[in-house]
């Protein structure tokens, strides 16, 4: 339970406050890039701040402030220039930095462009989405966490709006025991009522519902410990309690503040999941997927990272509850706006929450203190260091697990089990069952 002040604290995200100034020392994925090239002016709002992201005809991106400064006309209705947006009432001209760079109808001899200047905000493109940094300069590094920059990968990126503060869905990823309720029962529950359970598990041994309900057997405890990027947590597993095993399995890794995944793990099908603050009480969340293919295979070129929108409700308006990304929204933004923290009654299973909350507590202090916090990164050395330190936990394992039934469904796309997954929705769909048929075809020896 938190007092009503420290939730406040740890939810907002507005300039001025802990948690926004916090979240304004990193760069934060704001779009996919690909959405840029058919939509080349668009409105958008991040922790708290209307913005227009733009792309010039030359091909430069940029973010300004979302009013023109003659008479504040909204600028996504911007027409793109060579040099910059301009405004479409009278034609004024801003840069990708904000700077008045032209006011065709005003005298040669006006100082506006001199004087004028709207907000901007540097971005960066990588691996498919455009990063933006709203904090003090000078910017820090943007850090090429290895999902985004990883070769010979296929790569797409699924998002959706919720109507929540970002909070709900961060602390989501301290929770390693939700699967068996919110996967599994839920999953089999939602199934059962639209008549699909039969046609749909063919093999209660890999379908996700049956593992995730199974993986509530035999819990001990759970652990959350501290790494240089984050933190790492799990579960602890007993034979004595019903388990297969005695031992520790391991939950997606975080990267502080606002990212879970990263890695390029032992699954042909990983999942980084990034929440962004848009305001207080609405999250743009990415799902970035990526099918990493083993030494031995190559996979097909990508020109641009596709994205593609992911629906909450059906044609009839019920909540889509039938895959795993739309069980934990509901979970998320069924809590409110903010959550009510002073209410809550936490357990054993919330551990790696506390962590969480305290993890963030910790970095807003040093940021208050004036330091840079966690995963802020200003040495150029570093950067290789990030790379070189994630590889594939074990790549034996990781095709060894495509087409058997010691794989989870992520490896199992091109034997149908894309239905079970937000997957069935993706451009990149048909990619990715193919790369998955092909290291089957070179790896059908290992097992």
């Amino acid at each position: 339970m938190l007092t009503a002040e420290t939730n406040e604290r740890l939810a907002r995200v507005g300039p001025g406050t802990p948690g926004g100034e916090l979240l304004r020392r990193y760069w934060l994925p704001l779009r996919p890039y690909a959405q840029l090239l058919s939509e080349p002016v668009m409105k958008v709002r991040l922790l708290g701040e209307d913005l227009v992201l733009f792309r010039t005809l030359n091909g430069e991106i940029g973010l300004i402030g979302d009013r023109c400064a003659h008479r504040s006309m909204g600028l996504e209705w911007g027409i793109p220039d060579e040099d910059g947006l301009r405004c479409s009432y009278h034609g004024w001209l801003y840069g990708a930095d904000g700077r008045c760079l032209d006011t065709p109808l005003e005298a040669r001899d006006s100082a506006f462009t001199s004087r004028i200047k709207l907000k901007g905000y540097p971005v960066r493109e990588m691996g498919g989405l455009i990063w933006a940094y709203l904090g003090p300069e000078p910017a820090p590094l943007l850090p090429p966490w290895p999902v985004f920059v990883w070769p010979n990968a296929i790569r797409q990126v699924a998002c959706t709006v919720l109507p929540c503060n970002w909070l709900q869905s961060w602390e989501n990823t301290g929770d390693p025991a939700h699967n068996p309720w919110l996967h599994g029962e839920l999953f089999k529950y939602a199934l059962e009522k639209d008549g699909l359970l039969e046609d749909r598990v063919t093999d209660e041994g890999m379908h996700r519902a049956f593992t995730s309900i199974r993986s509530g057997v035999g819990i001990e405890n759970l652990y959350a410990r501290p790494t240089p990027y984050g933190m790492e947590k799990g579960i602890t597993y007993s034979r004595a309690l019903g388990a297969d095993f005695d031992g520790e399995a391991g939950h997606s890794t975080v990267i502080f503040p606002v990212m879970t995944g990263g890695e390029i793990g032992n699954t042909m099908y990983n999942r980084t999941q990034v929440r962004v603050p848009i305001d207080d009480t609405s999250t743009y969340y990415i799902h970035y997927e990526i099918a990493a293919a083993p030494k031995g295979v190559d996979t097909p070129p990508q020109d641009v990272v596709p994205f593609y929108e992911v629906p909450l409700w059906d044609r009839q308006g019920k909540a889509i509850l039938d895959h795993t990304f739309t069980q934990d929204m509901i979970a998320w933004w069924s809590q409110g706006d903010i959550t009510d923290r002073t209410a809550e009654n936490l357990g054993r299973t919330d551990i790696p929450i506390v962590f969480l909350r305290r993890q963030l507590e910790e970095n807003m202090r040093i940021v208050e203190d004036g330091g840079d916090p966690l995963n802020v990164f200003r040495d150029p050395e570093h950067m290789e260091e990030i790379v070189s330190q994630v590889r594939y936990r074990d790549e034996e394992e990781a095709v060894r697990r495509i087409g058997s039934r010691i794989g989870g469904y992520r490896e199992q796309y091109h034997r149908g089990y894309w239905r079970d997954d937000v997957g069935r929705y993706a451009p990149a769909n048909e990619l990715v069952q193919e790369l998955h048929r092909r290291v089957e075809e070179v790896y059908g020896a290992v097992r």
